[in-house]
């Protein structure tokens, strides 16, 4: 939560902040994420206008999580860029609340940045993340990474329907 107090609802009056917050619970996807409780660094640009608030800003936190073709570690930097305009509780326009549910409202003159933080998280990552963009993956039939033993391979498979015939031969070997 975020007090907007200081703005003191004169349109056209600004405020920057730069905290560091920790970041909440389950802030990205499956294989990619921010871990619970890292430091996220927020740099916002707080505008007082005539309906509420607008917020501008950036997010920067480190991303822990794995490739979707091998599984190994990854970790890089974040950086997202958002705006939400928050309007105050006492809205004049009782009309504009119910015709807009997804309206982010200030709750007296608080405002919680975290639903706007986590949509642009999630949304600046990749749908499937790689360790590298020609990333093999892994063998799928013993599950050997690729990237570490480029000229992995294994025997022709013997087609199901000659298998008892190569039984019988390697029987009499």
């Amino acid at each position: 939560m975020l007090d907007t107090r200081e703005l003191g609802r004169r349109a056209g009056s600004q405020h920057q902040v730069s905290p560091t917050v920790p970041a909440p619970t389950d802030l990205g996807i499956e294989v990619l994420r921010v871990p619970e409780g890292a430091p996220v660094d927020l740099d916002l640009r707080l505008e007082a206008v005539m309906e509420g608030v607008l917020v501008t800003g950036t997010a920067r936190a480190e991303l822990e999580g794995e490739c979707a073709r091998c599984l190994e570690p990854i970790s890089e930097e974040l950086e997202v860029t958002f705006q939400e305009l928050f309007v105050y509780d006492d809205s004049r326009d009782a009309d504009l609340d119910r015709e807009d549910d997804d309206v982010s409202k200030l709750e007296d003159d608080l405002l919680d940045l975290e639903p706007l933080l986590r949509d642009a998280v999630v949304l600046a990552l990749p749908f499937q993340p790689l360790c590298q963009d020609d990333c093999p993956g892994l063998c799928p039939e013993c599950g050997a990474r690729l990237a570490d033993d480029p000229d992995h391979t294994h025997d022709e498979p013997i087609d199901p329907r000659w298998a008892g015939l190569a039984a019988l031969k390697n029987d009499d070997d």
